[in-house]
């Protein structure tokens, strides 16, 4: 029996705020109470008197039947069931959720696309994209601040937080439509938050969110009646990839892909917009419906809208937007692309009718229809206006008729091939029109190629290749678009052509549009694009007919153009005669007298009138000369298959004016039109010289660039090329095979780093009575360039041919190799190799080299180079090895003499006494009085015997 007592055992009660109505429960330890209702699970904090808070919710795998909580790891068991099969899970890490923890705090998704870290996410009336990225390197957590929004749209939507809860069934509420980019996309209000679903929380470290899009729309309210069906849909990400080289692997071939591209596309019932994503967000186009949109799909190619009765299809900037992120060149004049902004067009509509979803596979467009049945209701609704208690719920009466059928259609889309095809058809209707629709039309079609090509790995091999086939057609078309019409993108006619191959002869083949009255007019693209291939030097050379039309054309479009014109190499088989009919009749007017007065003349020299020629060259004076031939340098140097070839002009002058020639390479020179190499393979070729052999006239270029003063980073290779060859003519006793411009006394006065012969240098050069001329030419220009600056005495490189290296640091002992073909035998090599030994500081063995071989240049040597800390020499040296050879005699005794002579008067200098008087306490100075007196041809003044007497 139970005894009924009143007394009350419970204190008070809490309300559970659960969202949804509760299946399954239990109690979690001391402080939690967890709820299950379908698949998923909220847990709630209970702790004291307080009211029971949401503590987290978290999603199951399955439908809960049953929950049980561990105390032992403090775990929550559940048994579920899904597909009729039934589990048990642990989830252990439930209490680290913060509360209300969502994986997305202020939007409710309605759909969500992702692709290689890229999600969108997309509400009723906004969308989110977000990019997960990951810490590259390994081992060490990103460094990230968690987002937060200072200011998280706040009040700045006029919208308070009383009035976000009042209830949506009485009052309409539109916030303002925003749009945020990049990162002011984070300050949208809705964070996105990481959460790991495995049993590592460590890993979500090494990741973060980086925001990218937010857009929220606002519902028309221009008629003040609001639909409910006024929602966005078909949210979408598109990737374009760059596809790299194929590897085979056994049977199947694989691609490696990277994205190259990523765009994401959501539309409203009647606008649709498309956004690229990758490295910057920006909008690329907007879709205008003709009707009320269903679904859309969007591929590469095209954009598929249903209505309710309509298939359409619009075309997209994809491609032309991959293309500038995979090609930096685009819209050079090298390659174009049709812009981005270009308008977007709809093709051909197809009739469906009750159509419900559309999907997109391959090459498949998947459509589902059905019949509704109309739906009969009881009484009309009313219609919703702003700030207005809402009217009577409406109910629907169903008439009781059969379902109605429904039908699942799969509509294959023609090759982009035959697409294009058809395109290409249809703009020529607008040809003759010259409209912009001819070009538009035409860029779909490209696009149309170019997007099929960028998704290669659905493509056989014979696919691609007609596909690349039609790629360059297109690109031909375009090019005569361009050409023809007078746009502002007239010059967009180059790019296309070089992407077509075709060649300056075919395009001037479809350059051929008379007009209606039967003259010819050619507009800018065409010029523009037969001037800039010309320009370019290509290797092909035109027929003495398409020449000269495109002589003509220029006559009638740029007059001034046709000088440099008619010195492109492709315009080798002009007609001189025709040629010079035409710059006959240009205004010579101005500085561009002096480019036409040298084209004449090198028509003239084609046409083998020599007079004409030279009265053409003499009409201006020779710096003007060298002037035009700066503006032109195509007049002297051109270009073919990679080889430099000499005009004839340049051989005329050659012959005729080789200074003009000389100072005019080094006007280009000056002005960057030739490099140096080539201005040196100019003049071997020019003057039948192989790689090993140095014409005069390229040494009489080196010579000018020096006394031009060319800048430091070339001046010590010319000292190298120089010297190198100073030396190599005077070892082969070579001479000239030109007469040289310039003289040594020219170089003397006219170039800071020739200066003046030493005198003991002289001496040796007169002692040679033989010395040719030209071969003494040679030498004084090699000892006068070396004994300018001390470094480039001995500056033969340590590479031949290469550098001449000059610094106080340089090993002059790498030069000796050089010098061995220069043999101290001839005078010339003598002076050269004193030269270096002095520089080498190697005295004692040059005043023995000088006794023996020239004693008179031995007191010349002695005053120019023993000074200072090498004056001890003088005593302990050349006097001594005097004295001795005075003393030996022999046919040399006389110039030892003299020279001994030379060596004591020199010691009586005042300067000198010091050292003097430590030399006749030796005795040394007694014995050469007494040679002296042995051979009784000395004559000494009595001051000089009286002082030795005092000593």
């Amino acid at each position: 029996m139970v005894q009924l007592y009143n007394l009350h055992p419970f204190g008070s009660q809490q309300v559970v705020p659960c969202k949804l109505e509760p299946e399954r429960f239990c109690g979690g330890g001391r402080d939690a109470l967890f709820v299950a209702a379908g698949c998923k699970v909220e847990a709630f904090a209970v702790a004291g008197q307080e009211l029971c808070q949401p503590r987290c919710a978290f999603s199951t795998l399955g439908r809960v039947l049953c929950l049980a909580y561990s105390e032992a790891g403090d775990y929550l068991a559940a048994i579920e069931e899904k597909n009729k099969a039934t589990f048990l899970r642990a989830y252990v890490n439930w209490r680290s959720k913060r509360t209300e923890n969502c994986r997305v705090y202020n939007i409710v998704p309605v759909e969500i696309s992702f692709c290689v870290g890229y999600v969108a996410l997309m509400s009723d009336l906004e969308v989110l994209i977000v990019k997960l990225e990951s810490d590259p390197k390994t081992g060490e957590s990103v460094n990230y601040q968690p987002l937060k929004i200072n200011n998280p749209m706040k009040q700045t939507e006029g919208i308070s937080n009383e009035t976000l809860q009042l209830d949506s069934d009485d009052f309409v509420i539109c916030q303002k439509p925003v749009e945020l980019l990049g990162e002011k996309s984070s300050q949208s209000g809705v964070s996105v938050t990481l959460e790991s679903t495995g049993l590592d929380d460590k890993t979500i470290k090494y990741y973060h969110v980086q925001h990218l899009l937010y857009k929220r729309f606002a519902p028309d309210i221009s008629s003040l009646v609001l639909s409910d069906d006024i929602k966005l849909h078909s949210l979408q990400l598109l990737p374009i990839y760059q596809t790299g080289s194929p590897t085979t692997d056994r049977k199947k071939l694989s691609q490696e892909k990277e994205l190259l591209s990523l765009f994401c596309f959501f539309s409203l019932p009647h606008v649709g917009y498309l956004y690229m994503v990758v490295k910057s967000v920006e909008l690329m186009s907007v879709y205008q419906y003709p009707e009320k949109s269903q679904q859309a799909v969007l591929t590469p190619q095209f954009l598929h809208v249903i209505t309710s009765n309509n298939l359409q299809c619009f075309t997209v900037r994809c491609s032309a937007a991959a293309a500038r992120e995979e090609d930096p060149y685009v819209d050079t004049t090298l390659k174009a692309c049709p812009p981005v902004s270009m308008d977007v067009c709809a093709l051909r509509i197809q009739l469906f009718i009750g159509l419900k979803a559309i999907c997109h596979f391959k090459n498949h467009i998947i459509l589902l229809t059905k019949a509704d049945p109309e739906a009969i209701p009881e009484r009309r609704e009313p219609p919703k206006r702003l700030l207005s208690r809402k009217g009577t719920n409406v109910k629907f009466k169903t008439p009781p008729v059969a379902e109605a059928g429904w039908n699942l259609y799969i509509v294959d889309t023609i090759s982009p091939v035959q697409l294009y095809k058809e395109m290409v058809d249809y703009s020529n209707t607008y040809k003759t029109a010259k409209t912009q629709s001819c070009i538009h039309l035409l860029s779909e079609a490209h696009l149309l190629v170019r997007a099929a090509l960028m998704d290669a790995s659905q493509l056989e091999p014979g696919e691609k290749a007609e596909l690349l086939e039609a790629f360059k057609e297109s690109c031909g078309h375009l090019g005569d678009c361009y050409s023809r019409l007078d746009t502002q993108y007239s010059h967009l006619a180059l790019p296309y052509y070089k992407m077509s191959g075709l060649s300056m002869a075919e395009v001037l083949t479809r350059a051929d549009w008379p007009l209606e009255d039967g003259s010819q007019k050619y507009e800018r693209g065409l010029i523009f694009y037969i001037n800039h291939s010309l320009d370019e030097n290509l290797d092909e050379e035109l027929s003495e007919e398409l020449a000269a039309k495109v002589v003509q054309m220029f006559h009638m479009a740029e007059p001034k153009q046709l000088p440099h014109i008619l010195c492109s190499p492709s315009m080798k088989n002009i007609n001189p005669v025709t040629a010079m009919n035409y710059l006959s009749k240009l205004d010579t007017s101005g500085f561009s007298s002096i480019l036409v007065t040298l084209t004449k003349a090198a028509m003239a020299l084609k046409m083998g009138d020599l007079d004409r020629h030279r009265n053409e060259m003499k009409s201006h004076p020779e710096m003007k000369l060298v002037c035009g031939f700066i503006l032109e340098p195509r007049l002297l140097i051109q270009q073919r298959r990679g080889q430099i070839i000499p005009t004839e002009l340049a051989v005329q002058l050659k012959d005729t004016q080789p200074g003009l020639l000389v100072a005019s390479v080094l006007g280009l020179q000056k002005n960057n039109k030739i490099g140096i190499e080539e201005a040196d393979s100019f003049f071997k070729v020019l003057c039948g010289k192989d790689k090993d052999t140095i014409p005069q006239l390229l040494v009489d270029l080196w010579e000018a660039q020096l006394v031009a003063g060319l800048p430091d980073v070339v001046l010590q290779e010319l000292f190298f090329k120089l010297t190198s060859q100073y030396i190599w003519r005077l070892s082969k006793m070579q001479p000239p095979d030109t007469i040289p411009l310039r003289t040594s006394e020219d170089l003397i006065n006219a170039c800071s780093h020739y200066g003046l012969i030493y005198p003991w240098v002289n001496v040796l050069i007169s002692s040679d009575s033989l010395a040719d001329k030209s071969y003494t030419e040679d030498l004084s220009k090699l000892q006068i360039l070396q004994v300018a600056d001390y470094h480039v005495c001995y500056a033969f490189v340590q590479k031949l041919l290469k550098s001449l290296i000059c610094g106080p640091s340089f090993d002059i002992a790498s030069i000796i190799p050089f010098l061995e073909p220069l043999s101290e035998d001839t005078i010339a090599g003598l002076s050269v190799h004193v030269l270096c030994r002095t520089r080498l500081k190697e005295y004692e063995q040059c005043i023995d080299t000088l006794l023996e071989r020239c004693p008179e240049a031995i007191i010349p040597y002695a005053n120019h180079e023993l000074k200072e800390e090498n004056r001890t020499l003088w005593w302990k040296k050349l006097l001594p090895e005097l004295c001795h050879r005075v003393k030996c005699g022999g046919e040399k005794g006389q110039l030892y003499l003299s020279s001994l002579k030379g060596n004591i008067l020199y010691l009586f200098e005042g300067r000198h006494l010091n050292n003097f008087r430590s030399i006749a306490k030796g005795g040394l100075f007694v014995s050469s009085c007494s040679t002296l007196e042995e051979t009784r041809t000395g004559v000494w003044r009595p001051e000089l015997s009286s002082r030795s007497a005092t000593y």
